[in-house]
């Protein structure tokens, strides 16, 4: 009977198994995203957004416990204040009743408002304020809430104009065609500021206002304001929350900008940038003004024309002050090229000059235009001196500051240079100068120093890594030497296959003052003496093959503390578990405190709780990343949500690693994934995704989307397909060939286990992932069908392309990175030839699905239509889809979709006989665009 009864639960269990749901396309817009999470400086509540995506969101606060407080539907993100007592959030209308709208053409003025809401914690009280333009709490205090409304008043008539003026009345009629103008021109007086007392309620409403700061620390605000119709005028103000009094700190006309206003983080000093000019002449000439608390007015301290300079102060670059509030950093620009104003545009000659040995591509130079026209070099003012110090230049140009604006020292770089070279090289070199900020002078670092601009916290080393030599270094900025730290040692990338200089495993940080630059090798951590270059190993992982990494915790934190416990994350190279460790570097000890199959991610810590608690993710292919509770001991972890119940209820699958062993000899690793109900019986069609290397991501949860790239891994398992994600190593000069020594044999390997049915494999993948795919079906028919996603077809066409995206030559790519040819097409021509799937184009026999589109600014997509239109002349079975006007991927949401139903359509048809849809059969005709899709199936289609 015991026998009976256990073949009885097993047979229930597999009827449990086979009744879950194949997952459909509709089903992935079920799938929730957990976004903007945080959690209270009291360490009691966690809030974050949760919805689908492109869909509502609902904030939703938790208690750290896991009880549900709130939750606010319609939500576009929210705050916690900073002690802890509220919530801040705005919402707006649901999206599908925005949409419908759209559809009936409601006018953009008339469509809903944002709404902000000021939730009370411990009173579980909502406070509504419609109709706001923005709204801002203070990062380290409390008590208030700033918004702006969106509609700003219109300007009132001057009620005390008498009727015998007769010069008013002469203007009756300008007047009366003013007011038809309110609409347009109120916006030009700015909106209405609230200061809002959350304890209280009361409210402060200053007009008129165009832009605001608020002190990080003090309680202070300063804002600039037309002053149309209020008592005060026009000007900047000073406010204090406390006194809710403002102080003029200058009065001006109602025209004058203030483009840039900064605060202090105690909110006692301020700076603000005037363009009093009214005119309509072409070249302004603003001003600085610096006020500190007790003083009268606002000071002008720099002048465009007066500044010993032949620049003028910039009213783009954003002011911000030393954290000793001794200095205030701002912009000087060079004087603006400006248009003859008196020719027609009959007259412009519009021509592009390319200059061959110009240090940027014209398309580079393109893209620019707009920071060129604003660009800025960073200068300082000294009050203690009350002297300005320009500290970068047109030639030193690139600047870097440490302690937070308080050190003695600033780095400044010049890579002009090295420009034109890095069209090719992709590096970019800077010779470097050290700036005295205290008295401007400058002294050489070095010449052609290659990763290195960064200043440590304290503002003692210059630092960085050189590719060129695989060597971490410093300056020490004070004494100017040089020490390489690495020199001759391994901290650079073990499995580096470019012909390019290898990057290194980066860095975590600096200790308390300066005294120890943290780096990474493959595994550990290092403590390196900046100075001499002594070094100690702090974790030991690589005995284990454990990778340790640095977590930053404290959102304030500038260096690493010398005393508290560090937050280690770990990974295991082997067996690919995540985990957690903690690292006393008082007693140089390790404890590892949390590990598993799975892979822990994101964390959150309280600043100001004393239980320590955090939040962290835990995730694997089968859990989603949820949020969980815990300490830094990571004693009893508890999950606090779960976002997708729902997944349940569907067949999902199950992920593994599998090993084989390359053309060329090298052991390979990857990814598996077979459907939850897998019966190793059966036969299975299978589907070939990869890029380079995925396998250390085995416990990465893939959530059901719409992808705008790749297969979604749970869709297809969901439906009966097995996916293999092989890992590639590659060899210079033959990425092609390397691809084919590695996934051809993992695929063979599979297909001897006996569960894949050897003549149903379809193989897809995008980028340089879709240019491997293009070459491996020129070189072999174990696929059956294949998407191919932006792939380059003809590397010599290819070279000589731009990325249009950032205007850069895309000679970089084959001579030292992805594509890894390693030289130019004259000097290796055959290997552009052997690595482009154009010149075998006709040794293709697998039906081929191709996705390019027309905005694409990595890939040229005529790369796409060169395979297409070979593949066309040929007779081969082939599709393109271009979705116009997106880049390398089809980012709205409708193409998203349609992407991932053309691409299933067209895998169940040749992998598992489903009909043929009719975009498949006979195309959509370009009359029909926009109009038909061509998705329902062919009538009758027995293929």
């Amino acid at each position: 009977m015991r026998i009976l009864a256990f073949i009885g639960l097993l047979l229930l269990a597999g009827n449990v198994s086979a009744q879950k749901k194949v997952m459909e396309h509709d089903d992935k817009g079920l799938w929730n995203r957990i976004r903007n999470v945080n959690i209270s400086n009291s360490g009691d509540h966690v809030l974050y957004s949760i919805g689908p995506e492109e869909k509502d969101q609902t904030l939703t606060l938790l208690k750290t416990s896991g009880e549900k407080v709130m939750a606010y539907p319609r939500s576009k993100g929210g705050r916690f204040t900073f002690d802890s007592k509220y919530v801040v959030l705005s919402a707006n209308a649901y999206k599908d009743s925005i949409l419908e709208m759209k559809r009936k053409k409601v006018k953009k003025k008339d469509m809903p408002k944002d709404t902000l809401i000021i939730y009370d914690i411990t009173n579980n009280t909502y406070k509504k304020i419609p109709r706001i333009k923005s709204y801002r709490i203070p990062e380290k205090w409390s008590g208030v809430v700033t918004y702006m409304l969106d509609t700003p008043k219109p300007a009132k008539k001057d009620k005390s104009k008498s009727k015998k003026d007769t010069a008013q009345t002469k203007k009756k009629d300008t007047i009366k065609k003013a007011k038809k103008k309110v609409k347009k021109v109120s916006k030009d007086n700015g909106y209405h500021l609230v200061i809002q007392n959350l304890e209280s309620g009361v409210e402060d409403t200053l007009k008129y206002v165009h832009n605001y700061a608020i002190a990080k620390e003090g309680r202070h605000l300063v804002y600039a304001t037309s002053g149309e119709v209020d008592s005060l005028g026009g000007g900047v103000y000073h406010y204090n929350v406390d006194k809710a009094t403002k102080t003029p700190l200058l009065s001006s006309h109602h025209k004058t900008k203030y483009p840039q206003l900064g605060i202090s983080d105690s909110g006692t000093r301020v700076g603000f940038v005037v363009d009093a000019d009214s005119t309509k002449s072409l070249i302004k000439m603003p001003k600085l003004y610096a006020w500190n608390l007790g003083d009268d007015s606002a000071k002008m301290i720099v002048d465009s024309e007066t500044n010993g300079t032949d620049m003028l102060v910039s009213k783009d670059a954003r002011l911000r002050f030393s954290e000793n509030e001794n200095r205030l950093f701002f912009g000087l620009r060079t004087q603006p090229i400006v248009q003859d104003t008196t020719l027609l545009k009959e007259e412009i000659v519009n021509v592009e000059v390319w200059t061959y040995d110009e240090p940027r591509l014209y398309t580079v130079q393109e893209l620019d235009v707009n920071d060129d026209k604003k660009k800025s070099y960073l200068s300082l003012y000294d009050f203690s001196k009350n002297k300005m110090i320009q500290v970068a230049d047109t030639s030193y140009d690139l600047s870097r500051t440490g302690d937070e604006g308080n050190s003695d020292y600033a780095v400044v770089g010049n890579q002009t240079p090295y420009l034109l070279q890095s069209q090719w090289t992709a590096q970019r070199p800077m010779d470097m100068q050290r700036v005295n900020l205290n008295t401007g002078e400058r002294s050489a670092i070095a010449t052609k120093v290659y990763g290195g601009s960064s200043i440590s916290p304290k503002g003692n080393y210059m630092y960085g890594y050189s590719r060129k030599d695989s060597t971490w270094f410093t300056y020490n900025l004070k004494t100017l030497k040089y020490t390489a730290l690495t020199k001759g040692r391994q901290f650079y990338n073990e499995l580096h296959d470019y012909p390019d200089d290898p990057y290194s495993y980066g860095s975590a940080g600096w200790t308390e003052d300066d005294a120890k630059f943290l780096i990474y090798d493959r595994y550990d951590i290092w403590a390196f003496d900046p100075d001499t270059g002594t070094s100690e190993n702090l974790t030991n992982g690589r005995a284990s093959q454990t990778r340790y990494r640095y977590i930053r915790l404290d959102r304030e934190e500038r260096s690493i503390s010398n005393s508290e416990a560090w937050m280690l994350s770990t990974f295991n190279e082997n067996n690919k578990y995540g985990g957690a460790a903690s690292y006393d570097p008082k007693r140089k000890t390790k404890k590892e405190l949390i590990e598993g199959p799975f892979s822990y991610e994101i964390f959150w810590m309280a600043q100001d709780d004393k239980k320590n608690r955090l939040l962290f993710t835990r995730q694997s292919f089968t859990d989603f990343p949820n949020l969980w509770s815990t300490t830094t001991s990571f004693k009893s972890p508890k999950q606090i949500t779960d976002a997708n119940p729902q997944q349940s209820d569907y067949n999902w699958g199950t992920a593994e690693m599998v090993e084989w062993t390359s053309l060329d000899g090298k052991p390979l690793r990857g990814m598996l994934i077979k459907p939850e109900n897998f019966d190793p019986n059966k036969k299975y069609p299978m589907i070939v995704n990869f890029y380079e290397k995925s396998s250390d991501g085995l416990y990465r949860h893939r959530a059901p989307s719409y992808g705008r790239s790749t297969i979604n891994y749970p869709f297809y398992a969901s439906r009966g397909y097995v996916i293999f994600n092989p890992d590639v190593y590659y060899r210079d000069g033959y990425p092609g060939e390397s691809a084919f020594n590695c996934v051809i044999p993992g695929i063979t390997m599979l297909i001897e286990q006996g569960f894949i049915d050897k003549d149903n494999i379809g193989v897809q993948g995008h980028s340089w992932g879709g240019y491997q795919i293009a070459y491996l079906v020129t070189k072999t028919d174990i696929f059956k069908a294949a998407e191919s996603g932006a792939p380059v077809a003809n590397m010599i066409s290819a070279y000589g392309g731009i990325r249009w995206w950032t205007g850069l030559s895309r000679q970089f790519q084959y001579e030292h990175t992805q594509s890894r040819i390693g030289g130019t097409p004259w000097e290796y021509p055959q290997r552009y030839i052997e690595n482009s799937p154009i010149f075998n184009i006709d040794k293709i026999n697998t039906p081929l699905l191709i996705m390019h589109n027309d905005a694409d600014g990595h890939v040229p997509w005529y790369q796409g239509i060169e395979f297409f239109v070979s593949l066309r002349r040929l007779g081969k079975p082939s599709w393109f889809l271009n979705y116009n006007d997106e880049p390398h991927w089809p980012l709205k949401w409708q193409n998203r979709i349609d992407f991932n139903i053309r691409m299933a359509q067209f895998f169940d048809h040749y992998l598992k006989g489903d009909p043929k849809p009719v975009w498949m059969d006979g195309g959509v005709p370009a009359l029909e665009k926009g109009i038909h899709q061509g998705l329902e199936y062919v009538e009758g289609d027995e293929d």
